[in-house]
């Protein structure tokens, strides 16, 4: 071999390694930030898939006016994260809709999605088996796609002493069973249940399934339209109790949260210890215990659902939606409004 041959072929092998090098920089790269999944052969920006991503990173977002409503355990998420995104994303345009008859909550954002009244929904429940069966009669499918942890949280008066409830306690007051605080360890004195109307949302749906595990209110349920109205009534009457969403109960001043008996028989509180006395609130306020929530140690808890009509143009707003909230930008204002994170 000539010295000129050996020089081009010293020079190409060398050209070569470079490119190499180079190439093999740039792969690891785009592996490490996440631009190449080489497990899943998809990118990392997949919805809701990465701990980092922000409202930005939420792909198939589209344009336009969408009408959404539903649950009423939900104001303190459309007050926080929807605004945020309106921000974010102002070509996503959200619309909270009323019903035009009767209260709004759940089963009406249903009832509304199946109507076509609405886009999608919020719900504090599972879809139903009926509502899965109306959608299917009308041509679409409902898909209900999970994005925070609530519970429920009891409210009693803060001058009831009282230091907790059973789950089964809890039942038999509100179906007639037990009547007075002596009953369970109190003082003698008459117990005032409150609650909203079954048909009010899917807060009392929850718990009249899953807490009165099927059977009905007792007579000794007094009705209440609003959770406003009835922790007014809570902290007039000494012997009243109340159940509503959790952060609608933990960071109130003039009610106090009570803890409840886990199957273990511990008592676990909804709120963050060490308690924050009432008098020192509004400058400080009870903030959710989101441990036990997540570990489901805390005996009452839920997921909240945005529910999506599959198979229609509807779907991609509902889904977008979803996928913003599952974000890490999403989940935190999920978290500030007062709720658990998912993820």
């Amino acid at each position: 071999m000539s010295q000129n041959s050996q020089k081009k072929e010293t020079t190409i092998l060398a050209l070569t390694l470079l490119i190499t090098v180079a190439l093999g920089g740039a792969l690891w790269w785009l592996v490490n930030n996440g631009t190449i999944d080489v497990f899943n052969k998809n990118p990392r920006n997949a919805i809701g898939k990465s701990s980092g991503d922000s409202f930005q990173s939420v792909p198939n977002v589209p344009s336009g006016l969408f009408s959404y409503g539903g649950s009423t355990t939900w104001a303190p998420i459309r007050g926080t994260v929807d605004s945020e995104i309106q921000k974010v994303l102002p070509q996503f345009k959200l619309r909270y809709t009323d019903p035009t008859t009767g209260a709004p909550g759940t089963a009406t954002g249903i009832k509304m999605l199946l109507n076509n009244q609405l886009m999608f929904s919020q719900s504090s429940r599972p879809i139903k088996n009926e509502e899965y069966t109306l959608a299917q009669q009308r041509g679409f499918t409902l898909r209900e796609i999970p994005v925070a942890i609530d519970g429920i949280a009891v409210a009693v008066n803060p001058k009831l002493n009282i230091p907790s409830l059973s789950v089964a306690q809890l039942k038999d007051i509100y179906t007639g069973k037990i009547t007075n605080w002596s009953q369970v360890g109190g003082t003698d004195l008459p117990i005032v249940a409150y609650s909203r109307r079954l048909s009010d949302g899917g807060t009392v749906e929850f718990f009249g399934e899953n807490v009165l595990e099927g059977e009905k209110f007792g007579n000794n349920v007094q009705y209440i339209p609003t959770t406003t109205q009835a922790l007014q009534e809570v902290a007039k009457n000494i012997g009243g109790i109340y159940y509503a969403s959790a952060p609608e109960i933990v960071g109130q001043c003039r009610v106090k949260p009570l803890p409840l008996k886990a199957k273990s028989g511990e008592s676990v509180p909804p709120y963050k210890e060490p308690f924050i006395p009432l008098s020192e609130c509004p400058q400080k306020r009870n903030t959710l215990n989101s441990q036990d929530f997540q570990t489901g140690a805390y005996p009452i808890t839920r997921r909240l659902f945005v529910v999506v009509k599959q198979n229609t143009t509807d779907q991609q707003a509902g889904e977008a939606y979803a996928n913003l909230l599952l974000t890490n930008h999403g989940q935190e204002l999920i978290e500030k409004a007062g709720y658990v994170r998912l993820k």
